[in-house]
């Protein structure tokens, strides 16, 4: 029986990229495809033409769509996301009982993968090393008194426990280091916030996007950190009070961040996040990028075929 699908995309540079390498191929060979990608601008020139469409494909750029436009989409019955959180746009398909699947799991694994890398060089204590060797004088002084313990017995604290943290607990088991996982809801926390700053020489945030997390990383938790500690943001920008991490780390220059995001993303121009030497930016590389966007694709993919088969769903997001 065939499945009528079409994709939808305000990034259809961006959904090409993610189905490249006979992804599109494989997509269009299990079911009747709409022929080109639907764009909010022509949404609703197109939508009596995609009355009989059953499955929705989607990734970045997934946009949403009103009650009155999915009325119109009569016979739409799951929604393929070939990228991570869905929360922006799928509580209309939800409450309509609409399946939602995310590849938020294959979106977790190059964000831990990045973390990974980060910790064991942050563990070594690398990040300040290079910034301080700067002079021949520097070379005798840094190996005198290496600023780090190393990656042997040292202790990492993951905020938050949901993809990215299980996902990064894995990929560190073959190290021999101590592991402090924080759940994000304080009724769940064995240790709390100040007691991982205050032990961890290296925090990672992976906290997840709620209004109760906003500004929760604050000047009280930095003060905690052990002298050359390292913290690592790859979760969201608004949850870091940024005045108050600019401030603590201007006072303490053993300190290190690494900020893969920010809030605003860049920060404006002549942020001291930009000019104080520990405090190390990128521009949100963590997450999937280029080849490592096909990975999602592969997700949907393998998905979509479970849901034609009328298997068990692995990645289907519930409602609440």
């Amino acid at each position: 029986m065939t499945c009528y699908a079409a994709c939808f995309s305000s990034q259809p540079e961006k959904f090409r990229q993610v189905f490249s390498r006979g992804r599109w191929q494989q997509l269009n060979a299990m079911c009747q495809l709409y022929p080109h990608i639907v764009t909010p601008a022509l949404l609703e020139t197109e939508l009596p033409a995609l009355s009989q469409v059953e499955v929705i494909f989607s990734s970045w750029g997934m946009f949403t769509l009103s009650p009155p436009q999915l009325e119109r989409l009569p016979k739409l019955k799951a929604v393929f996301y070939a990228a991570g959180s869905t929360d922006y746009f799928a509580a209309p398909f939800l409450a309509r009982g609409i399946t939602v699947v995310s590849a938020w799991r294959a979106n977790a694994i190059p964000v831990a993968e990045f973390c990974l890398a980060q910790i064991l060089l942050a563990c070594k204590g690398y990040f300040r090393n290079t910034r301080e060797y700067r002079t021949p004088a520097m070379f005798a002084a840094l190996s005198r008194q290496h600023p780090a313990a190393g990656a042997y017995g040292e202790s990492v604290a993951l905020l938050g426990a949901g993809a990215i943290s299980q996902t990064l607990t894995q990929l560190l088991k073959p190290f021999s280091l101590t592991v402090l996982t924080v759940p994000s809801r304080a009724e769940h926390r064995v240790m709390s916030l100040e007691e991982a700053f205050e032990t961890a020489f290296v925090i990672s945030n992976h906290l997840p996007n709620r209004q109760d997390n906003i500004g929760v990383l604050d000047r009280g938790l930095f003060r905690r950190m052990r002298p050359g500690a390292v913290f690592i943001n790859s979760g969201r920008g608004l949850q870091v009070n940024e005045a108050d991490l600019i401030d603590v780390f201007s006072q303490r220059p053993d300190l290190t961040a690494l900020l893969d995001v920010t809030k605003p993303e860049p920060p404006e121009a002549g942020s001291l996040l930009y000019k104080l030497p520990n405090i190390q930016l990128s521009s949100h590389i963590a997450g999937a990028l280029n080849d490592e966007t096909q990975r999602l694709a592969d997700s949907v993919l393998q998905e979509f075929r479970r849901w034609l088969q009328g298997e068990e769903l692995c990645h289907q997001i519930v409602a609440g």
